[in-house]
């Protein structure tokens, strides 16, 4: 291919992306359709993000995915009456241009395709959502919700609540919202009301209210009622403190951001979000690293069984540590993070078995904290109860990454030169790295990147969704 022609394809694409762009908003914001291309979301996605999901499909066919010839599945899903669903243009594309040569059925094929989305009801009332605490956590679950703004967004983002409220605090949070040294600028625009003393992004408009106690705020005030209340804090882990915010007016369900204690239930999304009922009131999304290794060992243990195992998690450092040395309760992690690994503990091993009770007592766990800011490692050895060898495991996590119901909750890479920064802003709890997978016999070593933050973030939002009765009706099956 010429020079000229190289260009002349590129210029094409990009000019199919852009016209993709306006539809696939439209979709999502009017009709709460979000369009994905095997897995991977066109919400809110640039052209070159677009470009890069098509090509991705080679991964999962062998074959290309050109946007010419997806533009018109779009095009088609925009003409349909679907609501309230996830609708995979890739895998309708590429099945449909096996069998046909031409464009004149696609949009019949459609309507077949995504008969059970059309005109479906939509009578579930949107939902209003608190974040208790406005961290590392808190503001990318920020992120995610406002991302998803639009009328037919079931999850609303209504308030923040703090301590504090010092003079200048509201422009420092909107400051820190605004702006993320590791997952980079806001896609839109951040405004601050002072008089009313709340942040409008991207039009949603969140109120801050500062408080000391979870039991001291009437959230009904604000005309917020049933919430789900997400406690990004980590103070209170247990039914005694966390029931504190059920005593606000206005609260309805409490969602924990970290490992809960006692007889709450870890969830992992993907996982065993199943678990939940109407009548859980008080559950936790556990943590980080569980929602990393948990995907993956279900998937091992499905195929081959575990016999028992032990993970090594090596993660970023956290706010909870010093930048120098200085006093710090638990041990070792008074020392300088940026400048120390750090051994330390962890109970994300042990938490696997609240989401996946057959792992109970199979694992051990240890920890250690790295100079980098986001993005951790998992190291997962286990003995098996059946042979293996590294191709045919990573064959298995490969086509799990791509067709199994954990899609959505691990990927899989086989690049040579991946490193932590490249996995920053990952939406999936964990990353098989393939190349560095070590198999024989029944005895096996995996290596699971995971985006600390905004990975666990998404996993949160599948546990906000699952709360509150929101599924989503994903097509083609």
């Amino acid at each position: 291919m010429s020079a000229d022609k190289h260009l002349q394809s590129w210029q094409e694409r990009f000019e199919m992306a852009e016209a993709m762009q306006p539809l696939l908003g439209k979709l999502y914001r009017n009709q709460g359709v979000e369009v994905v291309v095997y897995g991977k979301p066109l919400l809110n996605a640039s052209t070159i993000e677009i470009i890069k999901a098509h090509r991705l499909v080679r991964r999962h066919v062998g074959e290309k995915l050109r946007l010419r010839e997806s533009f018109p599945f779009v095009q088609a899903l925009s003409k349909l009456a679907v609501k309230q669903c996830k609708v995979d243009i890739g895998k309708l594309a590429v099945n449909y241009w096996r069998d046909h040569t031409d464009v004149s059925e696609i949009e019949s094929y459609m309507a077949k395709e995504l008969a059970d989305a059309i005109d479906h009801a939509d009578d579930v009332a949107p939902c209003d959502v608190v974040l208790y605490g406005f961290g590392r956590i808190g503001r990318l679950l920020a992120r995610l919700l406002i991302e998803r703004t639009g009328r037919s967004n079931k999850l609303r983002l209504r308030a923040i609540v703090l301590r504090g409220g010092k003079k200048g605090d509201l422009e420092k949070r909107a400051s820190l919202l605004r702006r993320d040294s590791v997952h980079g600028p806001f896609n839109g625009s951040v405004e601050v009301d002072e008089e009313n003393n709340a942040i409008i992004a991207n039009g949603t408009y969140i109120q801050v209210i500062y408080a000391n106690s979870p039991d001291e705020v009437d959230y009904t005030k604000y005309d917020i009622n049933d919430a789900l209340i997400v406690d990004n804090t980590g103070i209170w882990k247990d039914e005694a403190g966390l029931g504190l915010h059920l005593k606000s007016p206005g609260a309805s369900k409490v969602l924990l951001t970290a490992p809960a204690k006692g007889a709450i239930k870890n969830i992992v999304y993907g996982v065993n979000e199943g678990d939940i009922t109407p009548e859980d009131i008080i559950v936790s999304a556990a943590s980080c690293t569980t929602n990393a290794i948990t995907p993956v060992l279900k998937a091992v243990n499905d195929k081959y069984g575990i016999e028992n195992g032990h993970v090594e998690t090596i993660h970023s450092y956290t706010n909870d540590q010093n930048l120098i040395d200085n006093y710090h309760t638990a041990d070792r992690r008074g020392r300088s993070a940026p400048l120390n690994m750090v051994i330390t503990e962890t109970g994300a091993a042990k938490a696997v078995a609240k989401a996946l009770p057959a792992l109970a007592g199979k694992l051990t766990g240890n920890a250690i904290r790295v100079p980098t800011p986001n993005v951790s490692m998992a190291i997962i050895s286990m003995n098996l109860n059946a042979e293996t060898s590294k191709d045919e495991l990573n064959e298995y996590l490969k086509d799990t990454a791509l067709q199994s119901p954990l899609q959505n909750q691990i990927d899989y890479t086989d690049s040579t030169e991946i490193v932590s920064s490249d996995l920053v802003g990952s939406r999936y709890a964990g990353v098989v790295d393939s190349q560095a997978t070590i198999a024989e016999g029944k005895r096996a070593i995996l290596y699971v990147w995971y985006d600390n933050e905004f990975g666990y973030s998404c996993q949160v939002v599948g546990v906000m969704q699952t709360m509150l009765g929101l599924t989503t009706l994903s097509l083609p099956a």
